[in-house]
């Protein structure tokens, strides 16, 4: 079942710095440019890894960003107790093409012994039936159903106060290390909207780029 998409950083990156820092106010895409001024939602980004929950109607399956990631035997067991036939059948009933996507985070993940240093878990941030993809208040129902945490909004803004705020930083709301940095943003207009090419609209900020 689908991959995740790419999220394209907000802006371009500089080639003069080995496209290690930003092109302030160069807007990546031109969809972000003309929409910068409107209500985007800010989610936190988690430093994890990509998992995919695929449910065709009968069975559960699990998988990384790419079909060929694999999925430390920990987390898997994570899954596979949050995610059981019976959880899902009950919640997603007769739909056949359900795909929730998050990640997995926590010990031995990355940086995640700040969120979670004697354990993993994984955390919601979407969902797609079919060919659509749910709203926010679609995706926190579903969470509450199956018991799984979802990434926590942090605000709501224009592009521009989105990456003022990311840039300032901010400690992570899921975090146990209270003192710990966010990663940055994901930011998504209120309305899910998609380019010519068919792509969603959707972008991200990192507290590192301004480090």
């Amino acid at each position: 079942m689908n991959e995740y998409h790419k999220i394209q950083t907000v802006f371009l990156r500089n080639p003069d710095s080995n496209y290690k820092n930003l092109l302030l106010g160069k807007f990546a895409k031109p969809e972000f440019d003309l929409l910068k001024n409107i209500d985007w939602i800010w989610t936190e980004k988690i430093d994890g890894t990509n998992i995919r929950i695929m449910w065709d109607g009968e069975s559960v399956k699990f998988g990384g960003r790419t079909n060929n990631a694999q999925i430390r035997t920990s987390l898997l067991e994570v899954l596979q107790n949050k995610f059981t036939v019976d959880k899902m059948s009950v919640v997603f009933k007769e739909q056949t093409e359900v795909c929730l996507y998050g990640e997995g985070y926590g010990k031995g993940i990355h940086k995640g012994g700040n969120y979670l240093p004697d354990s993993v878990s994984f955390i919601l941030f979407d969902i797609k039936i079919g060919e659509w993809w749910l709203t926010r208040d679609s995706i926190e129902e579903i969470a509450e159903m199956l018991g799984v945490k979802i990434v926590p909004i942090i605000g709501i803004g224009s592009l521009d106060q989105a990456v003022e705020f990311a840039k300032k930083g901010f400690t992570s709301r899921i975090a146990e290390n209270k003192q710990f940095m966010a990663e940055g943003l994901i930011m998504k207009p209120q309305q899910e909207l998609f380019n010519r090419g068919g792509k969603r609209v959707i972008t991200k900020i990192k507290y590192q780029d301004f480090c």
